[in-house]
């Protein structure tokens, strides 16, 4: 494959890649808002079918349709996987208008993750479209492209998870389109995520008749707190949390219920296991009280194996071809990278834009580093 022609041509289609990110950053599309969600997604079926691509709308009641859609043939299959829904609500584009400035193009989404969405479909019209016959080299891709865009990754992609499983279990290899680290370095590791609620019962009493006849639940919650920071280990890579606590319901009773919401982080499943066990082996210090954990681990960690580092040095290699020198690092946030590396097919996370301040008000992604990375991209597709 020839990584210049497929540098110059995306290059040459950076206005394209521009107006493609612009348009799917003016149509807002909030989690929670299913209405906005679904206009953005029937813009960008029409934009995908467009390009070449046999586009599949996958319905979801509650959340936004997904969206599956597949370029070229060839018996084997790549899984190109991100999502277009966005943290902001409708309206944040008059607060954070799209704007081109000092070479970066800011505005609500862009670089978390739209501006990969069309990242994702230039390497795809690289790959697939007229000018591909054997012109400067280059070939049609070798493997069948599918592209699954989702509208739940940011709440835990629950209606999602299956379809991104089946697709990845079919697939040589997934490529995630999420943002990058720092000066494009991608993400060959990911810290499993999840959501732990611990249940305290006490008994009620009144504060100020009969208080030694009560047993607090937030006292007895209090002593749970320090055992759940006594398992952080940051130099393993464990993150434990208490992020949010509720208790009481009068001034004047002694309560009876307490909870705390725990977030917990971890670099791998072994890890991860030892923090399910120790939150579920927690017991009471006060005997006349109850202590229940409930929750789960909601993505298993993207850990960095074999197959993960194999990929990476592929597109290490590309890179270098490209005139770019490409690091990894690891992220404590998950993606749904983490679900198709769990299943133990080789993953390759943060191929996305290149810029800063996901889910901020800053948030922006570096024009010229855009049609480099759609190159980057397509040169891995076609030598998987």
């Amino acid at each position: 494959m020839n990584q210049l022609y497929l540098r110059d041509f995306c290059r040459a289609e950076q206005a394209w890649l521009l107006e493609t990110i612009e348009a799917l950053v003016r149509l807002e599309s909030p989690t929670f808002d299913k209405a906005a969600v679904d206009r953005c997604g029937e813009e960008l079926a029409a934009r995908l079918a467009a390009i070449g691509g046999r586009v599949t709308t996958l319905p979801r009641k509650d959340r936004g349709n997904h969206l599956r859609a597949e370029f070229g043939g060839g018996e084997s299959q790549v899984l190109v996987l991100g999502h277009f829904h966005t943290v902001w609500p409708v309206g944040q584009l008059d607060r954070m208008p799209l704007t081109r400035k000092n070479g970066r193009l800011y505005g609500p989404g862009v670089f978390d993750m739209k501006a990969g969405i069309a990242i994702g479909m230039l390497a795809a019209r690289a790959l697939t479209g007229d000018n591909v016959d054997d012109v400067g080299g280059a070939r049609r891709a070798p493997h069948r492209i599918v592209m699954l865009w989702t509208t739940d990754e940011e709440i835990g992609s629950h209606t999602s998870r299956q379809a991104i499983e089946e697709e990845a279990r079919r697939s040589r290899a997934v490529l995630v389109l999420e943002p990058s680290l720092p000066g494009g370095a991608l993400k060959t590791a990911r810290k499993g995520c999840g959501g732990y609620e611990l249940v305290v019962r006490g008994v009620p009493a009144h504060a100020g008749i009969e208080p030694h006849k009560g047993a607090s639940a937030v006292q007895e919650v209090a002593h749970q707190i320090l055992r759940i920071n006594a398992m952080q280990d940051l130099s393993r890579g464990i993150l434990v949390n208490v992020v949010k606590v509720t208790a009481g319901i009068r001034s004047n009773v002694i309560p009876d219920e307490a909870r705390a919401h725990v977030d917990v982080r971890a670099p791998s499943a072994a890890a991860a296991a030892e923090v399910d066990a120790a939150l579920r082996g927690l017991t009471p210090v006060d005997p006349r009280t109850t202590v229940e954990a409930r929750g789960a681990w909601d993505r298993p960690p993207l850990e960095r194996t074999e197959s993960v580092v194999r990929l990476y040095g592929r597109a290490r290699d590309i890179a270098r071809e490209l005139g770019h020198d490409l690091q990894e690092g690891e992220t404590g946030g998950g993606s749904d990278g983490n679900f198709t590396a769990a299943i133990g097919v080789p993953t390759l996370d943060g191929l996305g834009a290149v810029g800063d301040g996901a889910h901020a008000l800053h948030e922006h992604v570096e024009i010229e580093a855009l049609p480099d990375r759609a190159a980057l991209i397509a040169g891995l597709i076609a030598t998987l």
